[in-house]
């Protein structure tokens, strides 16, 4: 990717970042064996989900504190296509936002590692009642604590 989605301000922590490697399955292809772009959302998932786990800010992380964190913006760029039986990554990068959202970046490379697609996605976080927060919840306060203080490699 050429330039961020999000900006990087003077004194926000490092990104979080995760790759999942990945295989083209039959079923995410069209007649001609090329990715069908309605798959791509589920290849983001796969990124957020990996994030999620690896920062203790999984969606049942979430759900058990009384948020919920639905998808506001989703956004991408295709470069080259991906085809069946190929292997590939998808690089997730969590950035820091002073808002109370969550702003993901994704790169997905092919198999000779060239970028095929980049994208985003933007989440509000919502009380059980579907009100918006303005300031973060308790839990999500704390790791955003942790994250500014570097204590989240």
């Amino acid at each position: 990717m050429q330039k961020p989605y999000f900006t990087h301000k003077e004194g926000d922590p490092a990104p979080l970042k995760t790759t999942v490697s990945r295989r083209v399955r039959f079923e995410e292809t069209d007649p001609l064996g090329i990715v069908w772009h309605g798959r791509y959302p589920g290849y983001f998932e796969d990124a957020r989900v990996a994030l999620g786990e690896k920062y203790g800010i999984g969606y049942l992380d979430f759900y058990n504190n009384g948020v919920i964190a639905p998808i506001r913006k989703l956004h991408f760029d295709y470069f080259r296509p991906l085809r069946l039986m190929e292997r590939f990554t998808i690089e997730g990068i969590y950035r820091w936002s002073e808002a109370t959202r969550i702003n993901y970046e994704f790169i997905i490379r092919d198999s000779t590692n060239e970028v095929a697609t980049t994208g985003y996605t933007v989440q509000v976080l919502l009380d059980r009642d579907n009100n918006l927060f303005l300031a973060p919840p308790p839990f999500f306060k704390t790791f955003r604590e942790k994250w500014k203080a570097g204590e989240l490699k």
